[in-house]
């Protein structure tokens, strides 16, 4: 039974060039970056190397990119600080953003007492813009926080627009990018934001290694204490081949990004027009020009389908979800779709289908007869 993978939202395949590099890291430049003999200054080369390239691929100052463990600290650490340090009063966000952000920001609202405004979701996902420029109105110190792609559904924020009017408002922006980097040309020069994060392992690097962009004198301060890594913003010995390898990641998904989307986009398409031909009652969960990357599809099946439609594909070898990894083992609905759709299709199932670069028409085909069967 051929196996096929569409659950690349989750986590994706590790490139083989991205593979070597970290052996080879692991081999030959094990030394600790903070070491002053030449062992250390060689893994400390190496690491700086890697950093200069994930600032110049988003258009940003090397020093403004911060190593961590991935998405989650990064958010966690962002937002934290923020309301530490700087003082912000109040967070805007919306209610389907990743755990990440909506339960940080109820525990900092428990701990510190600061407002929290939930920008309105349009009923196909997208956040309403003219609802934020009303929220910040309030003469507040405000930090908003609003993802660039859904991962549920793959929705794409406009963050230059939503950059302009943080702006232009005197509020801070912050985004988790960790469904967009590596997928879509960003450009953080354009873009008046403040603080992002993102994860290798979402664009074919590493599990166990992230990074943030802190915009330059920012005041943020660090998560936990130490050393004096990462400019003292983020202590703890750097894992030199974690960094190597996601930048070499990054940097392929860069050198690539044209030709794997043209692919990508050809895929979704392909399934779309299979799924109107065999199941004419689908409904796509989000918008139709979402990311490439992700489809978030409803089914036209009974709800008494929805408990064991993951397990019977699994057992056909299909690898998609119900929604976000982080939640996989959860009985409860996706909190994304929560915000969108009526309780009665709440209850029927929904899939999320994402693919890459790895992914073939053949896959589609074993896919939708995979559901045929169900």
């Amino acid at each position: 039974m051929k196996k096929v993978y569409l659950d690349n939202a989750s986590t994706t395949q590790l490139r083989p060039e991205v593979v070597r590099e970290m052996t080879k890291v692991l081999a030959e430049d094990f030394g600790n970056p903070s070491s002053t003999h030449s062992f250390g200054r060689n893994a400390k080369s190496v690491l700086e190397l890697s950093r200069k390239s994930i600032a110049k691929i988003l258009n940003v100052s090397a020093q403004e990119i911060v190593f961590t463990s991935c998405g989650t600290e990064a958010n966690n650490w962002i937002l934290r600080s923020a309301v530490r340090d700087l003082k912000v009063k109040r967070i805007v966000l919306s209610k389907i953003e990743h755990h990440a952000v909506l339960h940080t920001v109820e525990h900092l609202q428990k701990e510190f007492e600061i407002q929290v405004d939930y920008v309105s979701v349009k009923p196909n996902g997208e956040i309403d813009l003219t609802d934020l420029v009303d929220l910040l109105s309030q003469d507040i110190k405000t930090l908003v926080s609003l993802m660039h792609v859904n991962n549920e559904i793959g929705t794409v924020l406009n963050i230059e627009k939503v950059g302009r009017i943080c702006e232009q408002n005197n509020a801070l922006f912050h985004s988790d990018m960790v469904q967009s980097v590596g997928k879509l040309v960003i450009d953080l020069k354009t873009t008046s934001i403040d603080f992002m994060v993102a994860s290798a392992h979402k664009f074919h690097g590493p599990k166990g290694i992230g990074f943030a962009f802190i915009k330059k004198n920012s005041g943020l301060q660090p998560l936990f204490f130490g050393g004096e890594q990462e400019k003292g913003l983020r202590p703890g010995t750097e894992a030199v081949h974690q960094i190597v390898g996601m930048a070499k990641a990054l940097e392929l998904s860069d050198a690539n990004l044209a030709t794997e989307r043209n692919h990508i986009q050809g895929l979704k398409n392909y399934l779309i027009a299979q799924l109107e031909i065999e199941f004419p009652a689908f409904a796509i969960n989000g918008t139709l020009d979402g990311i490439d990357t992700i489809l978030n599809v409803l089914l036209p099946f009974p709800d008494t389908k929805t408990s064991m439609i993951l397990f019977n594909l699994d057992m056909k070898g299909i690898a998609v979800s119900r929604g976000s990894a982080c939640q996989s083992g959860s009985i409860k609905p996706s909190h994304v779709l929560a915000e969108m759709l009526s309780k009665e299709d709440l209850k029927k199932p929904s899939l999320r289908i994402s693919f890459s670069h790895y992914n073939t028409k053949d896959d589609i085909d074993l896919f939708v007869a995979a559901l045929k069967t169900i």
